[in-house]
């Protein structure tokens, strides 16, 4: 358990790093006037089983036993705490790998238990959140969501600002080790150009500066 959170801590290290390093390379490329790839239309995403986030909201539904049951939020340090069960690692593991734990645990105290994990709130693990900052109206991390696209994340940050210079926006693609692409944020938002609309990936890196004119 302490090598999974371990794991985590460095994986959120490694994001803020990424984030920081991304933001001096994008920021120094537009003052040379550096022109980057446009991002890919669409991007490879495999269905993927959900993992767990500190700050995710869980519903533990014990069956037959109502008062092992309880909504839980997940701790800073990834970990959740339920009547008879104390500090079970829950960060980066899918509800049913959670359930099958939890069951394991409480099986010292009763017969052959049946656990459900229902997340009610997701945020998702820090290292697959989308991060947007620089000119959009509420820089933010959003969770990921299959097949989410530039347009959907854009529209939970509110657009851009009046000093946003949305076509100079660059996306960082965290899956490809950092690799920088061009994305048309004024001519999607601004002007409805569908055809700037691009894919998202876990872990993508949305850079919009401002504009100097």
């Amino acid at each position: 358990m302490m090598m999974d959170w371990t794991f985590a801590a460095q994986t959120r290290r490694s994001v803020a790093t990424l984030l920081a390093a991304s933001i001096v390379a994008v920021l120094a490329g537009c003052s040379a006037f550096q022109s980057y790839p446009a991002a890919p239309t669409t991007a490879e995403t495999p269905d993927r089983l959900y993992k767990i986030g500190p700050l995710d909201s869980l519903n533990i539904v014990v069956w037959r036993n109502p008062d092992l049951s309880a909504t839980v939020t997940v701790r800073p340090d990834g970990r959740i705490s339920i009547p008879l069960v104390e500090d079970v690692v829950a960060v980066g593991r899918n509800p049913a790998d959670l359930s099958r734990e939890i069951e394991k645990s409480l099986s010292k105290f009763i017969r052959e238990p049946v656990v459900t994990v229902i997340v009610n709130g997701f945020q998702g693990m820090s290292s697959e959140q989308i991060r947007i900052v620089g000119e959009a109206s509420k820089p933010q991390s959003v969770a990921f969501r299959q097949n989410t696209t530039l347009l959907d994340v854009m529209i939970q940050v509110g657009g851009l600002t009046d000093f946003a210079d949305g076509n100079a926006a660059v996306l960082v693609r965290g899956s490809e080790q950092g690799k920088q692409y061009s994305i048309r944020l004024k001519d999607l938002l601004k002007r409805g150009d569908i055809s700037a609309n691009v894919d998202m990936k876990p872990g993508d890196i949305i850079i919009v500066p401002q504009s100097w004119y």
